[in-house]
This record gives structure tokens, C-alpha cells and sequence, in this order.
């Protein structure tokens, strides 16, 4: 049985720079009852549309991309310093080349259409609002291209909305 306990939003006690950009995260999605993540230290959280949310972005190219545009569903899952190393690999290894979930060991369900990682300090079930492409020319500050695109692919840009926030 889980540990997690459901806080709302104005209760989250992390400051989310330090859990986004120094701690970081797995965006999780599920496809065909098969969960698949990647990590992620980009992103944000604020308030949208009158509505708690969270903006993430992913490179086209991901194998996780995959699974966040199949369903409605996503969850951004928040790990202590203990799990550095499987945060790492989950960085650097795709789905598409083997089952990254199972090789860490790390266990993971699905609540309501989200993965859910078992061993998660912080997790927001999340539902999409909005997606939209990265496009060159709608970059005001044009160094963005050469230090982060440089010819590869752009991110789609997701707002989603936080609908439950669990805790341990």
C-alpha cells in the first residue's frame, strides 16, 4: 500500500525551482497499459486559465513524447538524492531500447490513466490543457537556437493541470 497522502496544491512545502531544476523529475505517461518515463529538469509550475498548473517541455524526439500525446494523463514524479543514479539513467537511456522502469527496479502504477512511482517523494497526477511546438522564429532571444537547438530537434511545450498532488 502506498504512503503517499493527497495535499492541495497551496500545501506543497518544496520549492519547485529546486525540485525541477536541481533535484529533477520523470514525466510519465502510460500507452497501452505500458508505462514509460524520461527525466526531466526543465519546466515550471504557476496558475493558468484559473487552474493549477505545471508546463513541461519535451524534444520531439523522445520515446516518452510517444506516450504523453497518446492519453489525457501524465505525472511528474519528485525523488530524493537516493535515486541520483536512476533519475541519471532514465536520462540517457530511451524506452524504445529497453524497459528502463523494470531495469532500476523502481515499481510504478497507474492511477487514473497516470504512472505513479512507488518510490516518489512528490508526484502531480496531471491532466493536458495545451501543446505547442517550439517554432525558430518565435524565439525573441536568438541565442536559444545556437546553445540548445543547433539543428536538432525543438520541444513541444505542454501545460497541464495539476489535479491531485501526493506526498509522503
Amino acid at each position: 500500500m502506498s504512503e503517499f497522502k493527497e495535499i492541495s496544491t497551496e500545501e506543497l512545502k518544496k520549492n519547485p525551482f529546486q525540485m525541477i531544476g536541481k533535484e529533477w523529475m520523470l514525466i510519465a505517461a502510460a500507452k497501452a497499459g505500458k508505462a514509460n518515463a524520461m527525466t526531466a529538469s526543465w519546466g515550471g509550475v504557476g496558475v493558468m486559465w484559473n487552474k493549477p498548473v505545471a508546463y513541461i517541455a519535451i524534444r520531439q524526439t523522445r520515446y516518452t513524447k510517444e506516450f504523453v500525446d497518446n492519453g489525457e494523463k501524465l505525472s511528474l514524479n519528485f525523488f530524493g538524492e537516493a535515486f541520483r543514479k536512476e533519475l541519471a539513467y532514465f536520462g540517457k537511456t530511451s524506452g524504445r531500447d529497453e524497459d528502463k522502469i523494470a531495469k532500476t527496479g523502481m515499481k510504478v502504477r497507474i492511477d487514473d490513466g497516470a504512472p505513479i512511482f512507488e518510490d516518489a517523494e512528490t508526484v502531480f497526477v496531471c491532466k493536458k490543457l495545451f501543446a505547442s511546438t517550439y517554432a525558430p522564429e518565435n524565439f525573441i532571444d536568438k541565442s536559444i537556437l545556437d546553445k540548445f537547438y543547433n539543428g536538432d530537434s525543438m520541444h513541444t511545450l505542454y501545460i497541464v493541470e495539476i489535479e491531485k498532488m501526493l506526498t509522503k
